[in-house]
């Protein structure tokens, strides 16, 4: 893919090439002000997120931040709302279903492989994963995550289950007399 707005014989006289489809506004100084950076996926979870959801903290800038998110086959999150951040996902592997609800609109959607949606500030949201492996899930939010207090628990669409113990809590004894 080319990334100039001149022509280029490689391409079809109707194609645009990226920086044409998004070319900076009218006197718009364009300048860089912070470093680059580069991480792999981290082996385990960061934090479990508002809704449940396994989280791996990928890379942050000042105007948005990019995590990767998973739950287990099976596994239905909280239904949760965000008070302040815009988020777009992008599913990696696995199944599921996302359900939104916005001013009056709802809707629930498939998750697979190649789906993207938006999440909206305020718009109420419930996933589940149906398996037979992990929902996995890239996620940018729009500003950064800000903590703790961005999310809050809402009614949803299907009883949540996502409640998984912390990684290292001891397993649970065996039903019934040994």
């Amino acid at each position: 893919m080319t990334y100039t707005n001149g022509p280029s014989p490689d391409r079809h006289p109707r194609e645009k090439s990226l920086a044409a489809s998004f070319p900076p506004a009218a006197g718009t100084l364009i300048c860089v002000s912070q470093h680059f950076d580069t991480m792999p996926l981290p082996a385990a979870r960061d934090a479990v997120a508002p809704d449940g959801s396994d989280v791996r903290v990928l890379l942050r800038l000042a105007r948005g931040s990019m995590a990767h998110f998973e739950l287990d086959a099976g596994r239905t999150s909280r239904a949760v709302t965000h008070r302040r951040v815009d988020e777009i996902w992008y599913v990696l592997s696995g199944r599921g279903q996302m359900w939104r609800r916005q001013a009056g609109r709802q809707q629930t959607v498939a998750l697979e492989p190649g789906t993207c949606v938006s999440i909206p500030a305020g718009t109420h949201f419930q996933f589940r994963s149906s398996g037979p492996g992990p929902l996995a899930i890239v996620g940018v939010t729009m500003p950064p995550w800000p903590g703790d207090d961005e999310a809050r628990e809402v009614p949803g669409a299907w009883p949540a289950n996502a409640s998984a113990p912390p990684a290292n809590a001891p397993a649970p004894p065996p039903d019934g007399p040994g």
